[in-house]
């Protein structure tokens, strides 16, 4: 079982109600999900051995429990810097010859542009005869923050905000970012060149683009600054002056499929939502429910992709056998209200209010890093009377939904799912159980 995960409700601090059978199953499930994707079993099979001089760099919020395999692998004999999101270092600063730093996520900060600009150092100063080893996963983007020449920190910042809060996808949102980026986009691996780099990824975007987990330091980019400048556009982001110049010129291009200096690069994704997702089916099948897994990248508005789940799992009521709906991907949150949550607290709340209380359908919803945005939830989990708890505490669901005040609305509840980092990143988990036996139950 994973160490990691300790369920509690935010509001009380007490354990959840094991007597609940529903609500147990779904937090078992999401501790399964976890479980298949650590760090601690996905990363030691795919670490090469070691060469004359071995440096490992890295950034995500996995980083740290990536980089502590990798330093139990490689002892002393290797040397490198990885960065982390604040919280997630293990509380270590070092690991081996490794050093852990912690730094700003989603907006990136001063910390991780400084620790980004020793990596390039170190990558640079590989030999042909040198190995780098690259330990990537979800958030290594806002972590790696080395803005290009002639950009600021503050520019790099501003941007960031603006693209997170418009709704863009992550595939958008890392385009933008790699052309803002010294070295991001393939530059990193351009850096270490001729030193051959080994890349272990645990893929946190849906399709398990290489090219976008992390924003691909180490991999061909297909995107463009014309891609960049649309991207911006659509979304109506006016950049600060030094981004609309930068993007403008589109001096050097990022590093394109074919490039020989790429030529010697391995990367292998280790983890993947569709292996969290297998290991919660198993755990559902166990428990005597049918998984039905809706996919692993699935991507929307967080409230509209709850609608549309809501509809199929009221129409599996009608099944004799208890269904399990399973999905992954990551949605997004246009932000127009000030309340606060993230798209997998907001997906559970838009569910619930689409469901309306129908009696034998129980769900969860989180993010695997253990973080759904900025609060301190994964996420949170719903129940047939959820609303009419709600109702019993004054709550507006549907005042909480405009405002996008998720987390305002589950912490009385005590519904919030608050684990702590989990150490990994194979981004949305979802399950919904369709019980028809529950539902007549209930009815009567």
């Amino acid at each position: 079982m994973n160490e990691f995960l300790c369920f509690f409700s935010a509001a009380s601090g007490n354990q959840f109600d094991m007597k609940n059978p529903e609500r147990e199953l779904l937090e078992q499930l999401f501790r399964d999900a976890i479980d298949v994707v650590l760090p601690s079993w996905c990363v030691a099979p795919y670490l090469p051995a070691a060469a004359g001089s071995t440096v490992v760099v890295g950034a995500g919020k996995a980083a740290a429990a990536m980089a502590k395999v990798a330093a139990e692998h490689y002892g002393d004999t290797a040397r490198g810097l990885v960065i982390t999101r604040y919280g997630h270092g293990l509380g270590l600063e070092r690991v081996g010859g490794v050093d852990i730093v912690e730094a700003g996520h989603p907006i990136p900060d001063d910390t991780g542009n400084a620790a980004a600009t020793h990596i390039l150092k170190l990558v640079h100063e590989c030999g042909e005869d040198a190995l780098v080893v690259c330990l990537l996963s979800g958030g290594g983007s806002a972590l790696l923050a080395l803005p290009a020449e002639g950009i600021s920190l503050a520019d790099k910042q501003a941007v960031t905000h603006a693209l997170i809060t418009s709704g863009a996808t992550i595939d958008e949102i890392n385009c933008v970012r790699k052309h803002l980026s010294a070295v991001k986009g393939g530059r990193l691996a351009i850096a270490a060149y001729p030193a051959p780099v080994v890349t272990l990824a645990i893929s946190d975007v849906s399709g398990d683009d290489p090219s976008v987990i992390a924003s691909g330091p180490t991999t061909a980019d297909p995107t463009t600054f014309a891609d960049a400048r649309d991207i911006l556009e659509k979304f109506g982001i006016e950049p600060p002056p030094a981004v609309s110049r930068h993007l403008k010129v589109a001096a050097v291009e990022t590093p394109k499929p074919g490039d020989p200096r790429l030529r010697d690069g391995r990367l292998h994704i280790i983890a993947a939502a569709s292996q969290a997702l297998d290991a919660a089916a198993q755990s559902a099948e166990a428990a005597g429910y049918e998984p039905i897994i809706l996919g692993d990248a699935i991507q929307g508005e967080a409230r509209d992709v709850a609608k549309t789940h809501a509809l199929l799992a009221r129409e599996h009521l009608s099944r004799d056998k208890p269904v399990a709906l399973l999905s992954g991907g990551e949605t997004t949150v246009t932000i127009s209200g000030t309340g606060g949550g993230g798209p997998n607290t907001e997906y559970a709340l838009a569910l619930a209010i689409a469901l309306s209380g129908t009696p034998g359908i129980f769900a969860i919803a989180c993010d695997t890093d253990g973080i759904d945005g900025s609060e301190d939830n994964a996420g949170a989990m719903i129940f047939p009377d959820t609303l009419a708890r709600a109702k019993a505490l004054g709550l507006d669901p549907a005042a909480h939904l405009e405002n996008n005040d998720s987390y305002g609305f589950f912490a009385p509840l005590e519904d919030l799912v608050i684990p702590g980092p989990t150490y990994t990143n194979v981004n949305d988990f979802r399950a919904i159980l369709i019980d028809p036996r529950s539902a007549a139950t209930r009815s009567d």
